[in-house]
């Protein structure tokens, strides 16, 4: 949980150090001279370790070791667009490295710095700039954490609908850097589906502004969707036009027990069919429901809220469709109480314990047989102590799944050692294998980052990937921007993961 509201918040502590799992070039002294002459500018040894990592949980069990990511050089916190493209021309002439970051709160290692470099932190770039009440549309700065956010639009009777399980721990720019989903997306979408424009500074410092004039423009492609999910290696989000809703005069909750996961998809798959969006349509299968919820099914919590003939509505289809013994609207709630809830990740890590969460999304068709598939792929290692996963976002073509596994280290084994690395590698390879073997995508909404590139190939294929790295070279062509991400080629080498 987050104790420093509006701020970074560290995943764990370093076990001691700490010193870096990857190596990288030293950035010359008169090029971190420069770069404090534009904006304020960090050197300190323990805020470039904390730079150098997010909430990978790789890196979590590294940090058990006393050992970060990458230690860049440099972290700049610039105050205005401005700034960020003096910065980027700093570096784009110098040849130097730079991630942008915002809460580091990712999980697959975007914002992790692999060749060192310079960390360009955009916490100061914070705050609503305007709201458009009557059109419902708001600019916000890339730096404004969520939960902040939220507080503000709620005071003028707003919400954006966007409650990701980081709340607290991540940032506008983030969400939209590696395309975030929000636990009630099936209200209100994903992030992509909320914004619609963005402020964008290029690699060599150059500022652009994409959309956000007037709604469903047709006036050439829609450049907004050229760095929505582009992790920050094409540009750099500077500000965001946003859409947002009145806040809900009504909410309506219900739960119901299914005898199997496939039983529960398909109900799942009714509602979004008849056209029914509630914000929240959870199902989990039954490890996870005793777990969460201390009961032998396979429950659905559902969650709606908005205009109270819309929100009747949506939850009569529901019923209708569940066909089933409601159960006792009190889960709702307990799940409410406990979702943002990572307070266990850092004890587990330390006790030897390699774990994560695996997020995909498919056709309605293949989802029970990628359920069923990747479950008994994690379960196949002798190691592995729970494997289990949730329905977590659904659409009328599909959902998202979202495992989650957990493995024990041998008695003798090092936390952040070469086991520990295996364990995790395998069930990774596993998952994705099972996942595009069967038509998914790699990802729903964490990103691809370090951890997903090696299997972003397999999903986009040879030309696509062409145009991306095509891309990149035209926006980026001194390379400079988040190298090591996305699987794209780099001037300082390959990857350095796995």
């Amino acid at each position: 949980m987050n104790t420093r509201r509006g701020a970074p918040t560290p995943p764990i502590p370093f076990g001691s150090g700490p010193r870096p799992r990857f190596a990288a070039p030293e950035v010359p002294a008169a090029v971190v001279q420069r770069l404090a002459d534009v904006c304020p500018t960090e050197t300190d040894p323990a805020a470039l370790s904390e730079a150098g990592r997010d909430w990978w949980p790789l890196a979590l069990e590294w940090a058990v070791a006393g050992v970060v990511p990458c230690i860049p050089d440099a972290v700049v916190r610039p105050r205005s667009a401005a700034e960020v493209a003096s910065v980027m021309l700093v570096c784009s002439e110098a040849r130097v490295p730079v991630t942008p970051a915002g809460g580091r709160s990712g999980v697959c290692g975007a914002s992790v710095p692999v060749f060192g470099g310079v960390v360009l932190d955009l916490t100061a770039l914070s705050g609503l700039v305007d709201v458009d009440e009557e059109s419902l549309l708001i600019d916000v700065l890339p730096g404004t954490f969520g939960d902040v956010l939220e507080d503000e639009l709620r005071d003028l009777h707003l919400t954006l609908g966007h409650w990701p399980q980081s709340m607290a721990l991540s940032t506008v720019g983030g969400w939209l850097a590696c395309r975030s989903a929000g636990q009630y997306s099936t209200r209100y979408g994903k992030i992509e589906d909320m914004v619609t424009g963005l402020d964008v500074v290029l690699a060599d410092g150059t500022a652009l502004t994409t959309g956000g004039r007037a709604p469903r423009s047709a006036s050439g492609p829609d450049l907004t969707r050229l760095f929505v999910g582009s992790e920050g290696v094409l540009g750099v989000i500077t500000s965001a036009r946003l859409r947002v809703h009145p806040a809900p005069p009504v909410e309506r909750r219900g739960a119901w027990g299914f005898d199997s996961f496939a039983a529960g998809l398909e109900a799942c798959r009714r509602v979004m069919r008849r056209g029914a969006t509630p914000a929240v349509l959870r199902l989990y299968d039954a490890v996870e429901s005793r777990r969460s919820f201390d009961v032998d099914t396979n429950v659905l919590i559902v969650l709606d809220e908005g205009d109270e003939p819309i929100v009747d509505a949506t939850m009569e289809v529901v019923a209708a469709e569940c066909a089933v013994e409601a159960l006792p609207v009190e889960l709702v709630g307990r799940w409410l109480e406990h979702r943002n809830d990572v307070s266990a990740l850092p004890a587990l890590t330390r006790h030897g314990i390699v774990l994560d969460t695996i997020e995909i999304a498919a056709r309605w068709r293949a989802l029970p047989v990628i359920y069923a598939d990747a479950v008994a792929a994690l379960r196949a290692d002798d190691r592995m102590v729970a494997a289990s996963a949730h329905q977590s976002h659904a659409y009328t073509d599909g959902a998202c799944l979202y495992f989650t596994w957990a493995a024990r280290l041998a008695e003798g084994e090092d936390v952040g050692g070469e086991a520990a690395e295996a364990i995790y590698r395998r069930a990774w390879d596993e998952v994705m294998a099972v996942t595009l073997r069967h038509g998914g995508t790699l990802s729903h909404h964490h990103g691809i980052g370090l951890n997903r590139g090696r299997y972003l190939a397999g999903e986009l294929g040879p030309g696509a990937v062409g145009v991306l790295r095509s891309l990149k070279v035209a926006l980026d062509p001194a390379g400079i921007l988040n190298p090591g991400k996305l699987d794209l080629p780099s001037r300082w080498g390959p990857p350095p993961w796995p």
